[in-house]
């Protein structure tokens, strides 16, 4: 039977992962030679197994990115991405050091995470009464822990999140022919809707910041982070891909062909010894496969991971380091007293940035002040803050919408004013934008009160990208605080003007007075109809 060539690919994968697999504990001379002799088939076997995949095509939102260079000029699709797609605004601008906080909720987070390194290799020898030195029966370092996350129901913020994740390393190997411990993992749970992405050191980019702006003045912070740019190396789907899917990872542990240790004699001694250097030109094919194992392993998706629903089963961000290998593996017909090992290989160390977009089916927008958290006061079951003052609301705050027994449910997300010129990081941004980049629809809310709502209503539209990416969602305009001048043909004419603007575009349009109850009945039916629930 053909094998497809990503069946062909997996079965090489496994055929050379198994070839590289030490013998078992208790290994005889024979067990030792037969292993070193497969060791030399790995790069025949590597130079057969080279098969293309199909590229498939994402529909993920991808940012701007440069290639440098691709496959086969570089070993990897080489990039350059602006640093604003690998930090946060919020922490570069001490927003956690602010006054800005409701409650517990915590929305985003860097966290570094470290996985273990393996355990080393142990020389030991058998020893009894009648025999002072027997044959080998040094044991393996144990692998390193390491770092799971998973995404699970019923939590809400990343505020139990710690600043730092580090899985324990493996333990060395013992005699007897023991294997050392493998580390504890470590678990990261949190709040489905996160998105887990790589991130630059804040410290590496704040004195790159300070740089830019002593050099440039007039630079604002976006626009530093936006124009300058960084160099990664990236992989795709498969070898010789020219579209970047992976960033690649790259563990700070020993070449191939290193990493022995000795006891009694030292490296020189050995390395002047024909058999060793023999033995060591074996081994090294060895550390190849684990470091191509590592490579393969060692990936973060480029444009992110989208925890988006409950996960079933934990997700490896990093992997802990492969243990080493115990004097046992290396006794021969050549060599009856090994006197060295192998240490354990690294681990990996990534600073992650935890940023949770909130899944709700609408999303209210509109100017501070605007009676947002009064209409989500109103109609779910979710109790904002509400006050006379702008930026009343500094954290979204998310409400469940029940309008009958015979009618579905659906969820609200009230995010923070948002005022003119706020993508330039005027107010409070647009930081809070991401808990409704995945709804359903948008609900402008407008104030008719104000001396000319229609321009308003421009303003939100310019701050949120414009018409092209507003026309991507169901689009409600709610005409708040209607009862004020009521009988004033001025006010009758703002809404008018509001919903001339958008009969055009094919929104609906809706006039309401949340503070006394007015229209609500009608506001719930369209809301319905903007988040997708047919009532």
């Amino acid at each position: 039977m053909m094998l497809k060539p990503r069946n062909l690919t997996y079965a090489s994968r496994i055929l050379r992962s198994n070839s590289t697999l030490a013998p078992d504990n208790s290994p005889r001379a024979a067990d030792n030679e037969q292993w070193l002799e497969r060791l030399g088939t790995l790069k025949k076997t590597a130079s057969k197994s080279k098969q293309q995949i199909t590229h498939e095509s994402s529909s993920l939102n991808r940012f701007p990115i440069e290639v440098v260079s691709t496959p086969p000029e570089s070993p990897y699709i080489d990039v350059k991405a602006a640093i604003a797609n690998f930090t946060s605004t919020k922490y570069l601008q001490g927003f956690n050091k602010q006054k800005h906080t409701q409650g517990n909720f915590v929305d985003i987070r860097i966290v570094k995470c470290r996985s273990g390194d393996g355990g080393d290799g142990i020389v030991s020898f058998f020893r009894d009464a009648n025999r002072s030195v027997g044959p080998p029966n040094g044991g393996d370092g144990g692998d390193g822990g390491s770092v799971y996350v998973r995404a699970s129901t019923g939590i809400n913020s990343l505020a139990k999140l710690r600043t730092t994740y580090i899985a324990d390393n493996g333990s060395n190997g013992a005699a007897d022919q023991l294997d050392g411990a493998r580390g504890k993992d470590i678990l990261i749970t949190v709040p489905v809707g996160t998105v887990v992405r790589w991130c630059l050191d804040p410290k590496d980019v704040r004195q790159y910041i300070v740089k830019e702006q002593q050099s440039n003045p007039g630079a604002s912070l976006r626009d530093i982070l936006n124009q300058n740019k960084i160099s990664m190396h990236c992989s795709g789907r498969y070898e010789y891909d020219t579209k970047p899917r992976d960033i690649q990872l790259f563990r700070n542990a020993y070449e191939p062909g290193k990493g022995w240790l000795f006891k009694g004699k030292d490296e020189d001694y050995h390395q002047s010894k024909d058999w060793f250097v023999d033995l060591s030109k074996q081994v090294e094919d060895y550390d190849h496969a684990l470091y191509d194992s590592e490579l393969s392993n060692d990936k973060f998706p480029l444009y992110g991971l989208d925890l988006g629903v409950p996960t079933e089963n934990p997700i490896c961000l990093l992997k802990g380091g492969k243990g080493g290998l115990g004097n046992m593996h290396f006794l021969t017909n050549m060599i009856r007293n090994p006197r060295f090992a192998k240490a354990g290989r690294s681990g990996l160390e990534c600073l992650f940035l935890f940023e949770l977009k909130s899944i709700a089916d609408l999303g209210l927008v509109g100017l501070p002040n605007a009676g947002k958290s009064t209409i989500l006061n109103k109609i779910s079951n979710a109790k904002p803050k509400i006050g006379h003052w702008e930026f009343t609301t500094l954290n979204p705050s998310i409400g469940t919408i029940s309008p009958g027994i015979d009618k579905p449910s659906f969820t609200v997300a009230d995010i923070p004013g948002i005022i003119e010129n706020a993508a330039q990081d005027k107010g409070m941004g647009l930081e809070f934008l991401r808990h409704i980049e995945r709804s359903k629809g948008w609900v402008f809310v407008i104030s008719i009160a104000n001396e000319n709502p229609l321009e308003d209503f421009h303003i939100l539209l310019q701050e949120l990208g414009g018409m092209e990416k507003v026309g991507t969602k169901n689009v409600l305009v709610v005409c708040n605080k209607a009862d004020i001048d009521h009988e004033n043909p001025q006010s009758v004419n703002k809404f008018l003007q509001i919903r001339q603007f958008c009969d055009a575009n094919g929104w609906d349009s809706v006039p309401i007075s949340a503070l006394k109850n007015e229209n609500i009945d009608l506001l719930l039916d369209k809301m319905a109809k903007c988040a997708g629930k047919l009532v």
